[in-house]
């Protein structure tokens, strides 16, 4: 199964608490913790939420 990078960098401070829940449940906690979870249509639905917030990291 393909599995995405993702990485917070930015923090979630003055944010709407929907879309801190949704950092918090890809299972970011701080500036420069990275993921790597499994690639599926909830998953980009919810990087696509907090665009703002992570990046895709390429390796």
């Amino acid at each position: 199964m393909a599995t995405i990078k993702i990485k917070q960098v930015r923090s979630i401070n003055g944010c709407k608490e929907d879309q801190r829940r949704t950092v918090r449940a890809l299972g970011l906690h701080r500036i420069n913790d990275t993921r790597e979870i499994a690639d599926n249509e909830s998953v980009r639905g919810m990087i696509f939420k907090v665009k703002h917030l992570v990046e895709i990291v390429e390796e």
